[in-house]
């Protein structure tokens, strides 16, 4: 346990999102040597359940059997995602402690980046453009100004093949 106490402590923030998978796989294939002298926690926030359209559907208060489902449902998925990021973790030899919360994702990240005394956090970004984050908000954005440590955003390019008619001439570009 000593030993632990002596090594940095790095946090990556995951989510059911292809990015943030991505990132912890981009963590991994470049600070692999870091993370690996590293105590690595997985962390996931799972959002506070909007039961306003379980009060609709059942024209007012929803059961509590139902609410209870909606949970437990949402604590599966959260479980089977860091199973997946350990499994990750665990393919590339590296040891990692998981942790899930429930709350508003980038007020529990911060929350626990200060808990544990984290000293690198490291998440992905869903690459949402200026007036998106305006209006839904971004956990990165917040995170990268609110967390008591440095913050390392991997940003995903997604390259995708389109085809576009130029003067007549069908070209074929990647675009990222």
């Amino acid at each position: 346990m000593e030993e632990n106490n002596m090594k940095k402590k790095v946090m990556v923030a995951i989510d059911e999102s292809e990015c943030s998978h991505w990132a912890l796989q981009w963590a991994l294939e470049n600070l692999g040597h870091t993370i690996s002298a590293s105590q690595l926690f997985i962390f996931n926030a799972q959002p506070l359940p909007n039961f306003a359209y379980l009060s609709a559907s059942t024209y007012g208060a929803p059961p509590v059997d139902l609410i209870n489902t909606v949970q437990e449902n949402q604590k599966k998925l959260a479980l089977a995602l860091l199973e997946k990021a350990k499994g990750i973790c665990a393919n590339r030899r590296v040891d990692a402690e998981t942790m899930t919360e429930v709350g508003d994702p980038k007020e529990k990240i911060c929350e626990a980046v200060e808990k544990l005394n984290i000293e690198l956090l490291i998440l992905g970004s869903h690459g949402r453009g200026a007036i998106q984050r305006a209006f839904l908000g971004s956990v990165s954005n917040h995170c990268v100004h609110n967390a008591k440590c440095p913050v390392l955003v991997a940003i995903t390019l997604k390259i995708t093949l389109q085809s576009f008619i130029l003067l007549g001439k069908q070209l074929h570009l990647a675009m990222s």
